[in-house]
């Protein structure tokens, strides 16, 4: 597809804008690393090569021990057959992931209570918390499931959003006045008490959550949208499709909304830096996604309570920064780039 040269122009000024632009190129880099934690952060193997077949545990079935001729039934301790391969030697060979641990898994020394140290003989190079589970498993795991979060949540939010606003300030009137008048009343719900008496009720788990959240996030962009639209409806460019006969869905969707996603655009990273906040904290407070869900949120609850296990709260408060720093440059660069008040574009 061949960019109109008004969106190169705004490429080109993104990419200029440095730190914004290297970031946005590291946070994706450590999502695509994150989609596929499984193949170097996961306590199963990736290949085993055994009696001259080949298994690959970690994207399909539970192979028992009894497979790798070990003497008992339930799934292979990955870990203990490579120490028992490289000890036997022998053809059969196995790969294990950088982090050979899940965020789930418990781990205990013998002589040492959780929580551990980081330790790179024992391959647990960001240390345990209190349970024995890997940090540096729990923290990328983490990362996944907070960056999945937002951008769900900011997608589902924007969608809403986006497509009351444009009827709203298409329709104006008496539509626009009882939308306002809804909006209105339910942004005065307490959305904390909410959240609290509908989580205390039906638990937690991740599509419960996203909808409780959107519930309550998805009218600030209606405002926005509303107002935008309000000033495109009088462009001539709307006229002349009236004139045509287009229908208000298609006047809406095919030609004021694509004069308005600049907001969308310079909002996005701002947005999706509240909802990786609002989870963080929300989870901090024990009232996000039920434990053992890995969660930065949770592990920022343990770091405070186990402050001589200093590896766990630097670890995680080094990530959050770090993350939310880098999406606030994005956001930045992007605001910069894509200013509606520097570009505009009719159709």
């Amino acid at each position: 597809m061949k960019l109109n040269p008004l969106t190169l122009k705004k490429l080109n000024r993104f990419r200029s804008i440095k730190r914004g632009y290297y970031s946005a190129i590291i946070l994706f880099i450590l999502m695509m690393l994150s989609a596929f934690a499984e193949l170097w952060v996961n306590n199963r193997a990736i290949v085993v090569s055994y009696e001259g077949n080949w298994y690959f545990p970690t994207y399909s079935d539970v192979y028992p021990g009894k497979t790798f001729g070990l003497d008992y039934a339930y799934e292979t301790k990955y870990r203990e057959l490579q120490l028992q391969f490289e000890q036997g030697g022998g053809d059969n060979w196995i790969v294990m992931p950088i982090i050979p641990y899940n965020p789930f898994e418990n781990t205990y020394s013998e002589d040492e209570y959780p929580p551990t140290a980081p330790s790179f003989e024992d391959k647990h190079y960001l240390g345990t918390d209190t349970y024995g589970r890997d940090v540096a498993a729990r923290l990328i795991y983490g990362f996944r499931l907070a960056m999945g979060f937002a951008f769900l949540v900011m997608a589902i939010c924007y969608a809403i959003g986006v497509t009351v606003g444009c009827f709203m300030g298409y329709w104006g009137g008496k539509v626009d006045l009882f939308g306002q008048r809804i909006i209105e009343i339910w942004s005065q719900l307490p959305g904390i008490y909410v959240i609290m008496i509908i989580v205390s009720i039906f638990g937690s788990n991740f599509w419960l959550f996203v909808m409780i959240i959107v519930m309550f996030n998805w009218t600030a962009m209606t405002w926005y949208m509303r107002t935008l639209t309000y000033k495109e409806k009088a462009r001539e460019y709307v006229m002349a499709a009236k004139a045509q006969g287009a229908s208000t869905a298609r006047i809406i969707f095919k030609h004021i909304m694509p004069n308005t996603l600049m907001m969308i655009v310079t909002m996005a990273p701002f947005t999706i830096v509240g909802n990786l906040t609002l989870l963080t904290s929300l989870d901090y407070l024990g009232l996000g996604l039920a434990p053992p869900t890995p969660s930065w949120g949770e592990m920022l609850s343990q770091g405070k309570d186990n402050l001589d296990a200093v590896w766990i709260v630097a670890s995680v408060v080094t990530a959050i920064v770090l993350v939310l720093t880098m999406v606030t440059f994005v956001g930045e660069a992007i605001r910069e780039a894509f200013d509606p008040k520097k570009h505009t574009k009719y159709i």
